[in-house]
């Protein structure tokens, strides 16, 4: 970290590493929403919370920082699972055909909607 800190590097590497872990969270989103649906943003939620924790218990600014933007990409993937959600349903997604959904089970059984809606 000697070299970080004498030539001025903090900024870019936090910079780098914030650009990786956002990076990450794509994949992890639509992977997440493929194979577990919306059901995964407690995932997610857990980690963030965990992370949050952790930025506030670390020591050094380094650190404390990456454990923050971690925490934050996490709850931002929250609303984005969500939203993955919806490109699925506009197809610019695949769906898993092997996941049951309220529209697939509505198309398997006939069309017809819930108990109720006769």
């Amino acid at each position: 970290m000697e070299f970080i800190t004498d030539y001025n590097l903090t900024g870019l590497l936090l910079g780098l590493c914030s650009f990786l872990i956002i990076g990450l969270f794509h994949p992890l989103v639509v992977k997440g929403e493929y194979y577990l649906g919306v059901r995964c943003w407690w995932g997610f939620l857990v980690l963030g919370i965990a992370a949050g924790v952790c930025s506030v218990l670390a020591d050094g600014f380094f650190v404390q920082t990456l454990l923050g933007v971690l925490a934050f990409s996490s709850f931002w993937s929250i609303l984005e699972v969500f939203e993955q959600r919806e490109r699925v349903r506009k197809g610019w997604f695949p769906a898993n055909p092997r996941r049951q959904t309220e529209e697939n089970r509505s198309r398997t059984e006939g069309g017809r909607g819930k108990a109720g809606d006769n």
